[in-house]
């Protein structure tokens, strides 16, 4: 049985966040078996935007929604989503309604 002293492998991630006014894309150097809730911790991003709560907000790795136990890999970005204001579909009835009325 060999020795467990192999160096740590790292990968090159990042993670995005982008509020209103202001967006961020921190590139990081993680360990290979990290975690994306881990990576977000480690970017520090959570310091800088208060608005960010984990428990609430959804995070992706390229448009599609993941747990934050998901284990992160080379090249991800990470996405950290903000709620959604209003329901896309109920937008959609809107405008139509709206367009509608312009009739």
């Amino acid at each position: 049985m060999a020795a467990d002293n192999a160096t740590p492998i790292s990968i090159p991630i990042e993670v995005a966040y982008a509020s209103p006014h202001q967006s961020w894309l921190i590139p990081l150097i993680v360990e290979d078996g990290t975690t994306i809730q881990q990576a977000i911790v480690t970017s520090g991003i959570l310091d800088q935007c208060t608005a960010i709560d984990l428990e609430t907000n959804e995070v992706g790795i390229f448009s599609k929604i993941v747990a934050l136990d998901t284990l992160v890999r080379a090249g991800d970005r990470i996405e950290i989503y903000r709620p959604l204001i209003l329901d896309p579909k109920q937008a959609r009835r809107l405008r139509a309604e709206k367009a509608k009325q312009k009739k």
